[in-house]
C-alpha cells in the first residue's frame, strides 16, 4: 500500500492528534491527584491508547496510510506512555530507574528511526514494539486507577505487567539497533 492516501486531517490522523492532544489533560489530572482526578486521568488515558489501536486499523484497512501518520502515531504513542510513566514515578507509584530506562530507549529508538528514514528505510514497528506498547499500556492503566479505588491488587496487577513491559522495551530496542546497524556504519 503505498503512503500518502491520505491528507494531514485524515480520520487517522486526527486520532493520532486527539492522543497528543490527550496529553497536558492527563498531566493536569495527574498533578492534583485524588479520587476524581487520577480515574478521569485513567480513563483519558484508556481512550487515547485506544486510539493508537484505531488509527492504525482505519489508515490500513481504509487505504489511508500517510507518512505523516507513519512519523506521528509512534511519536504520539511515545508522548503519551513517558508523560504517563513520568507522572506515576513523580508520585512513586513506579520506581523512577525503570521509567528512566523506558524513556531512554523511546529516545534512543527514535535517533535510530530518524536515521532509518533519512536513509528511505522502513519506518515500520517490529512485533516486539508492539507488545512492547501494549504491556506498557497494561500496565499504566491499572496503576493509574489503583489511587482513586485506593485497591493494592490494582497496583500489583499494574507492577506485575510493568515487569514483562521492561524487558519488551529492552528487548525491541535492542532488535532494532540490531536489525539496522548496517545503517549506522554507513
Amino acid at each position: 500500500m503505498a503512503a500518502d492516501n491520505a491528507g494531514i486531517f485524515s480520520p487517522p490522523n486526527r486520532l493520532t492528534l486527539l492522543r497528543i492532544i490527550a496529553i497536558p489533560g492527563i498531566i493536569i489530572l495527574l498533578h492534583f491527584p485524588d479520587r476524581i482526578t487520577t480515574a478521569l486521568a485513567a480513563l483519558v488515558f484508556s481512550i487515547a491508547a485506544l486510539t493508537d489501536w484505531l488509527d492504525g486499523y482505519w489508515a490500513r484497512h481504509s487505504g489511508l496510510v500517510s507518512n505523516l501518520g507513519k512519523v506521528m502515531d509512534p511519536v504520539a504513542d511515545k508522548l503519551l506512555v513517558s508523560s504517563s510513566f513520568i507522572m506515576l514515578a513523580a508520585h512513586g507509584w513506579v520506581p523512577a530507574w525503570i521509567v528512566c530506562v523506558i524513556i531512554g530507549r523511546e529516545l534512543a529508538v527514535t535517533g535510530l528511526r530518524n536515521v532509518i528514514a533519512g536513509k528511505g528505510e522502513d519506518l515500520s514497528a517490529s512485533m516486539l514494539g508492539k507488545y512492547k506498547t501494549g504491556f506498557q499500556i497494561a500496565a499504566i492503566i491499572p496503576l493509574l486507577i489503583h489511587y482513586p479505588y485506593r485497591d493494592i491488587r490494582f497496583h500489583l496487577i499494574g507492577t506485575i505487567l510493568l515487569w514483562p513491559a521492561l524487558v519488551f522495551t529492552i528487548w525491541s530496542g535492542a532488535d532494532y539497533f540490531i536489525r539496522f546497524r548496517k545503517l549506522l556504519k554507513g
